[in-house]
C-alpha cells in the first residue's frame, strides 16, 4: 500500500474468530484511542433504518436471503470511513472479512494517502471459542447457536478471514494477542503490544 501513517493515526483492524471477545476489546481499544469502532453488521444496520440508497439495496439483498456481496460491503465501509469522526482513525470489526475486501481497503486507504497502524490478531482455540458461544447462547436465551451453526461460521472465519492474516504479517502489521484470560488481561496485552509498536491511547485512562 502507498499511503503512510501520520503519528497521530490510529487506524486498526481487531481480528478474531467467533467467541474470541473481539467486539468487546474493539470498544475498549476505540475508546481509548478516541476513533470510532466501524462493525459492519451496524454499518448495515444503520443504513437500511435510514433508508439510504445503499441500505436499500442492503435490505432487498438481506430478504432475498442472499449475502451482500463484497462490493456493496466495501462501498458501505468507504461511506462510513468518509465521515469526519474517523477523519483521524478507526478500528475496524468484521471488515474486510476476505481478499477482496483487503484490496478494496487497500484501494479506499491509498486513495486518501493513508494506512494501517496495526492489525490486532486474537488468538483463541476452536474448542475455547466454542465454549465461549455456548455460554453467551445459555446466558442469552438463544436457541440459533447449535453445534452445526457455531461449527460453519468458525469454518467460514479460518477458510476465509484467518488467510488475509497472511497478507497483513507480509506488511508487519499484526499484532498477535492470546486471547485465553480474563477481559483485563487480555486487554492489557493489546495494549502492551500496541504501546511497543509506539501506539499509545490518547486517552489513557479509559485503560484502566
Amino acid at each position: 500500500m502507498t499511503g503512510t501513517a501520520d503519528a497521530r493515526s490510529a487506524r486498526f483492524l481487531i481480528v478474531g474468530p467467533q467467541g474470541s471477545g473481539k467486539g468487546t476489546q474493539g470498544v475498549l481499544v476505540a475508546e481509548a484511542f478516541g476513533v470510532p469502532q466501524v462493525a459492519t453488521g451496524d454499518i448495515f444496520r444503520a443504513n437500511v433504518a435510514g433508508g439510504t440508497e445503499l441500505g436499500k439495496r442492503v435490505q432487498a439483498i438481506i430478504e432475498a436471503g442472499d449475502l451482500v456481496p463484497d462490493e456493496l460491503t466495501s462501498a458501505l465501509v468507504a461511506d462510513r470511513l468518509s465521515q469526519s469522526d474517523a477523519a483521524e482513525g478507526f478500528l475496524l470489526d468484521g471488515y474486510p472479512r476476505n481478499r477482496g475486501q483487503v484490496d478494496d481497503l487497500d484501494a479506499f486507504l491509498a486513495g486518501r494517502g493513508e494506512a494501517l497502524d496495526a492489525v490486532i490478531e486474537l488468538e483463541v482455540p476452536r474448542e475455547e471459542s466454542i465454549a465461549r458461544i455456548h455460554q453467551r447462547a445459555v446466558e442469552q436465551g438463544r436457541s440459533d447457536d447449535t453445534e452445526e451453526v457455531i461449527a460453519n461460521r468458525l469454518a467460514i472465519y479460518e477458510r476465509e478471514t484467518a488467510p488475509i492474516l497472511d497478507v497483513y504479517r507480509a506488511r508487519d502489521l499484526v499484532l498477535r494477542v492470546d486471547g485465553v484470560g480474563t477481559l483485563d488481561e487480555v486487554t492489557s496485552r493489546i495494549f502492551e503490544g500496541l504501546a511497543s509498536r509506539g501506539l499509545a491511547p490518547r486517552h489513557p485512562g479509559v485503560v484502566a
